[in-house]
């Protein structure tokens, strides 16, 4: 399930719902795993939003390797092909956007493309980066940087994207 626009609600609300709904309302907060929500939901009534949220990275952290590795790669290259055919997930496009990577001038396409190839080919998922807030620029940089780095440290620092964008999209849905 893709949302069209961000559904901001009340942690009362989300204590409330069933179990199906709450994964039909989160199951995308990370990329196309509701397995996630699933399990964040099982950690139901949450008392605080800092609760709700350890109990979607909780989720993603006591998983397997595999499972761990299998949302890596669910999520997309910035700037890729994805975004090229506006085949991204709503946030995903949002959060992209919102670091201007849909404005990209054709050399900087081009310096994304060319990271995005050797990441993957260095590591064998996608550079993962929690691009809210963050420019372009910032985003290159730290491209540039973990390119070089080990298959454990990058395994390590995308789960660790991952655990913030989660954080962000479940700021961007859920007050109190």
């Amino acid at each position: 399930m893709t949302v069209s626009q961000p559904i901001v609600q009340s942690l009362a609300d989300v204590n409330a719902l069933s179990q199906d709904d709450f994964v039909l309302r989160f199951g995308d907060i990370a990329e196309h795993s509701p397995w996630v929500a699933e399990a964040a939901s099982r950690a139901r009534p949450f008392s605080s939003h800092e609760s709700l949220v350890k109990a979607f990275q909780n989720a993603i952290l006591d998983a397997p390797s595999a499972r761990q590795t299998a949302l890596i790669q669910a999520h997309p290259d910035l700037a890729g092909r994805a975004a090229q055919m506006n085949d991204l997930a709503d946030e995903s496009r949002r959060e992209q956007k919102g670091a201007g990577l849909d404005t990209l001038m054709p050399d900087e396409f081009k310096r994304f493309h060319r990271l995005n190839d050797a990441y993957r080919t260095r590591f064998g998922f996608p550079f993962i980066f929690a691009v809210s807030g963050a420019t372009k620029h910032q985003i290159l940089d730290a491209f540039e940087h973990r390119v070089a780095g080990t298959l454990e440290e990058e395994h390590l620092t995308a789960i660790a994207q991952i655990l913030r964008i989660v954080r962000f999209r479940l700021e961007a849905r859920v007050i109190g």
